[in-house]
């Protein structure tokens, strides 16, 4: 059976007005968005605070009256006993003959309650809240006597089970992401082409790549369009992670790959010219210039005389977020800030995803030599020294195939996992629609 309520009918809010002392220090609470909790906001003066203040208990019910409808309430812990709030936050005492507190708080973690603070909320864009009439005027149907007590035990069943499928959840999404890593670990490491170099033995071996690639640089050195760099140092044993497979070759990432770097100083902005990428626009994993920087036509032309980007380069990020290799698929016209620019010195002898997939696969070691301390950053010495296992060419092609049908299965594993998981959120929402409207709802994980 159920019975019609208004929510003022068991909600009241109530009031604990508090005179401030001047020499005392007060906690002050706080309430984040998307049911994240009652906090500690930070501690104040008593002779610093100038509004009117009230008196929060701990197990009170509060909600703020500017968020309340983005999930802003929940209840005062025990710590935060003798808090004390502004009269935007509104706390209550809950009329236990309508509704149970045990039910009533279960039910405000619920979207129930998130629809019950918009529909009572009102103003202008920058002006809406909650409203105390149309807060409490909202009418709904409650159960009453045992159908209450029958609800809370269905909901902490639920919520019990829900929580273990949720934890499933997150144990699939780390197994899966655990896998893409170990694909791309043994993409580098040849280990996923071992019976295609069996059955292609005669393939041209790394070796003659690299020759190629020296005779090319020695050509652009005398042409002038490169400078001529210093010899890096040797590869020594105890520098090589793992063994090679016969045809495959370590070297220094410059001695096979042109890496160079952006500018590393900000240059003036302006409304609209040139878009400024930085390691902010690579964090997806993907040129994202929806949020982008402009510079001028100049200071583009003087940064592109260091790191003019061009289509297939490769983009890596040396500050904060580091790593996040993204291929320019773009016809480029911007230039790059605080992010290493990854050329080929002869296009035709690199596969510019193989060379993704090893970047993906070295940035935890980026990281780990990144120095710095709220800003840490990878040098491009560190970048140009680092080594890098390169296989015949015709092998990287392979390669690529066969990451990009696996990383494919694991795609569909992830949509899997989504769809599973929004209809574990799905199920709470046919559970309450059935207590309040009697309506049952099918939801299939």
């Amino acid at each position: 059976m159920k019975r019609e309520y208004f929510i003022g009918d068991f909600l009241k809010r109530i009031k604990r007005p508090l005179t401030l002392d001047d020499n005392q220090d007060y906690n002050l609470v706080t309430i984040k968005m998307n049911h994240n909790g009652v906090v500690l906001r930070g501690k104040k003066r008593g002779s610093d605070i100038k509004s009117n203040m009230y008196e929060v208990k701990e197990g009170d019910f509060i909600l703020s009256g500017i968020d309340a409808r983005n999930g802003a309430f929940g209840i005062i812990p025990k710590e935060l006993d003798g808090a004390i709030v502004t009269n935007d936050f509104w706390y209550f005492e809950i009329d236990e003959k309508i509704i149970s507190k045990k039910l009533f708080l279960e039910l405000t973690a619920t979207t129930w309650f998130d629809d019950i603070c918009k529909k009572g909320s009102d103003g202008t864009t920058q002006r809406i809240r909650l409203q105390k009439n149309k807060f409490f005027n909202q009418k709904i149907l409650l159960p009453e006597g045992a159908e209450q007590k029958a609800l809370l035990e269905k909901i902490l069943y639920f919520k019990k089970c829900q929580n273990e499928f949720v934890n499933e959840i997150d144990s699939q999404k780390n197994l899966t992401s655990k896998l893409k890593q170990s694909i791309l670990q043994e993409a580098i490491q040849g280990k996923l082409t071992a019976d295609w170099r069996e059955q292609n033995p005669n393939t041209e071996p790394a070796s003659e790549i690299l020759n190629r690639i020296k005779s090319v640089k020695a050509q652009l050195i005398k042409d002038k369009k490169i400078k001529k760099e210093k010899a890096l140092p040797s590869i020594t044993e105890e520098e090589i992670p793992f063994e090679l497979p016969a045809g495959w070759l370590w070297c220094r990432m410059q001695n096979y790959l042109d890496v160079r770097d952006g500018t590393h100083n900000t240059p003036k902005y302006v409304k609209s010219g040139i878009p400024l990428v930085t390691s902010k626009n690579l964090y997806t994993g993907e040129l994202d210039l929806s949020n982008i920087k402009y510079i001028s036509e100049q200071d583009h032309k003087e940064i592109s005389k260091r790191s003019n980007v061009e289509r297939d380069d490769i983009l890596l990020a040396m500050i904060g977020s580091i790593g996040n290799p993204v291929i320019v698929d773009i016809e480029p016209n911007f230039s790059i800030k605080n992010v290493a620019l990854i050329k080929y010195y002869l296009r035709d002898l690199s596969h510019p995803n193989y060379i993704k997939y090893f970047l993906e696969t070295a940035t935890q070691k980026f990281i780990k030599e990144a120095r710095g301390g709220v800003q840490p950053f990878i040098s491009l010495t560190k970048l140009r020294h680092t080594l890098f296992p390169i296989p015949p060419l015709k092998e990287q092609k392979v390669i690529v195939e066969k990451v990009e049908t696996l990383m494919k299965q694991c795609q569909i594993l992830e949509q899997e996992i989504k769809t599973s998981e929004a209809n574990a959120q799905m199920l709470m929402q046919a559970v309450l629609k059935e207590a309040f409207e009697g309506k049952k709802e099918e939801v299939v994980i």
